[in-house]
């Protein structure tokens, strides 16, 4: 069986985070490993705490899994501090890790910083060369490009300059602000690839970042050439949409386990 590792925080209520990429990896098939940045607390109407490991013990928990288990596919979500951002960049180099996926999850689609200026540059400068592809939010994609984004051609600008100055694939992520949820990639090659979104109706949105990528890693995994890989994730992303789940106060989880269900009622489970 394929295996993929997540590098990432956890999220208490179960919608985002480790436990968001570990439901997304087991439901794309491959075997899911986490290693935890962080824990914090929060649920569907925010965050109330959080807790970073030290670098000492993220290095612990990458080399018990490398050592034992090595993943065909690393994710890496929001890595909050300089030194566990470095001691993640040491580890996939040292172990020549694979199909290595960086959400930069740096800057919140309210355009709201999430990363300190030093942990965005050591973020850029150690961890986007490693990657086979990054997968940026078009506010994210703003401040690594330092470009306007405000339609389709901004955002193949964008992708394309973003890719060349890292040598990595980029995955721009549309979003409804720009192109209903459309997404752009640019490829290593060189080439630009769009995959049009599809709209659902559902407010309920909490984890799509973190899902995406971590599809996108499973696939990877399983190995799917990238384009391929993206395609089937954003296809996952809008069955656990669609399948409207509604838990919560605030902006709820999406159904990862969508296919289970569909399933069941195949077979006239409960």
């Amino acid at each position: 069986m394929k295996t993929a590792l997540t590098i990432a925080g956890s999220d208490s209520s179960g919608g985002a985070g480790i436990q968001a990429d570990i439901k997304t990896m087991t439901m794309n098939g491959v075997y899911a490993m986490s290693a935890i940045t962080a824990l914090t607390a929060q649920n569907t109407m925010g965050v109330t705490g959080i807790s970073e490991v030290t670098p000492e013990f993220l290095r612990l928990q990458l080399d018990a899994v490398f050592d034992d288990i090595f993943p065909d596919a690393v994710k890496t979500g929001m890595v909050a501090s300089t030194e566990l951002i470095e001691t993640i960049a040491d580890v996939l180099k040292e172990r020549e890790a694979r199909n290595i996926v960086v959400d930069p999850v740096m800057v919140a689609t309210s355009g709201a910083k999430l990363l300190r200026d030093d942990a965005i540059e050591v973020l850029e400068k150690r961890l986007f060369p490693l990657a086979d592809v990054i997968t940026p939010n078009i506010p994210e994609a703003e401040l690594i490009s330092g470009l306007s984004i405000g339609s389709r051609d901004d955002m193949e600008k964008a992708a394309r300059l973003i890719g060349e100055k890292y040598g990595c694939s980029v995955l721009l992520k549309g979003g409804h602000s720009i192109s209903d949820a459309s997404d752009v990639l640019y490829s290593a090659t060189g080439n630009l690839t769009w995959f049009e979104g599809k709209r659902i109706n559902n407010p309920n949105t909490h984890g799509t970042g973190c899902t995406l990528s971590s599809a996108i890693a499973s696939n990877l995994a399983k190995g799917l050439e990238l384009e391929d890989s993206v395609r089937r994730a954003k296809d996952y992303i809008s069955g656990a949409l669609a399948a409207m789940l509604d838990l919560g106060k605030g902006s709820g989880p999406m159904m990862h386990n969508f296919i289970l269900l569909k399933e069941d009622a195949k077979g006239g489970g409960k």
